[in-house]
């Protein structure tokens, strides 16, 4: 087959297709990609501008990378790059791209070859690009349901314990301190029982907007722990750290003024909060933290409410 025809094969394949020179110039550029890029051929044939059809700033693509034999730069610059069959002349990789031209923020699968000849002289590389925008859509939509409380928005009980795991082995490793915040809806029973559930889950949704707005590293974590309880993660945090979250959010909730017409402490929805730090040990439980903040809330709630206690 000769180049010619070889060209209008790749020029009419449905899949966006483009192939650089040995030189790293552009010499196809099909119309698959011209209508995912909004980028025409005219644009980059025989230029090195190809990066400026997917990035707003200039980086390379993963056929420079296969080009100039910097895989290892891959890592840096996609969600997922592995090179195929263990080799650095095809490879594959994964990522988010922001198209300048078009304006859509796609995720797209990426593929990358060396082309040689009989003589295994290096002819170019060919990059195809799939886009996999729906289908990673979906997949994200499906973590977030997994991992997200379906009333509150906040994250699950399952999600909580995964995270305390992994931060008390980090905090044990490094020698540094984890705190555990637990909170508690005072006479919700009395709230729900008064103004019905619908209200209730109101309530809920309105307190848990309110305990995640009062942290404010990446680092933290608020879900709700059941019920009308919510706790929240405090890595690298000790006592007083976590006294500052607490009165964010103490203030965060009396900010809502949430009537409450049965309330056994006053006009408004109250919490009643525990509160724990220590230095985890990888010999003791992640539980145990836990299991004393919920001793402290309890301690809360007989001192009549609407309090916090440390110790």
């Amino acid at each position: 087959m000769d180049t010619d025809c070889s060209a209008k094969l790749l020029d009419e394949l449905v899949t966006p297709t483009f192939v650089l020179s040995p030189e790293g110039k552009v010499v196809i550029w099909n119309r698959a990609l011209e209508r995912l890029t909004g980028v025409l051929s005219a644009a980059v044939l025989g230029t090195d501008r190809h990066w400026h059809a997917f990035y707003p700033e200039p980086r390379p693509c993963l056929a420079d990378l296969v080009l100039q034999g910097k895989m290892t730069d891959s890592e840096t610059l996609y969600a997922q790059a592995y090179d195929l069959n263990g080799t650095a002349i095809a490879s594959y990789a994964e990522n988010w791209i922001e198209v300048p031209h078009t304006g859509a923020r796609l995720y797209v699968g990426i593929n990358a070859g060396a082309v040689f000849d009989d003589r295994g002289d290096l002819i170019g590389v060919v990059e195809t690009i799939n886009d996999m925008t729906a289908k990673k859509r979906a997949e994200l939509a499906l973590e977030r349901l997994a991992s997200q409380d379906g009333l509150t928005g906040l994250a699950n009980r399952r999600v909580l314990d995964d995270v305390l795991v992994r931060e008390w082995r980090r905090m044990a490793r490094d020698g540094s301190e984890i705190s555990a915040i637990l909170i508690d809806v005072d006479c919700f029973k009395r709230y729900n029982d008064c103004l019905g559930h619908q209200a209730g889950d109101d309530c809920l949704r309105r307190i848990s907007k309110a305990i995640g707005s009062s942290t404010f590293r990446p680092a933290d974590l608020a879900a709700r722990y059941g019920g009308e309880e919510f706790a929240v993660i405090l890595p690298n945090t000790n006592l007083d750290g976590a006294a500052i979250v607490v009165e964010r959010i103490r203030a965060a909730v009396a900010g809502l003024a949430l009537h409450h017409p049965d309330s056994l402490v006053g006009d408004c929805v109250t919490v009643s909060i525990g509160v724990a730090s220590t230095i985890p040990s990888l010999t003791t439980s992640p539980e145990s933290l836990l299991t004393l903040a919920d001793k402290r809330l309890y301690k809360a709630k007989a001192n009549g409410r609407n309090c916090a206690v440390f110790e």
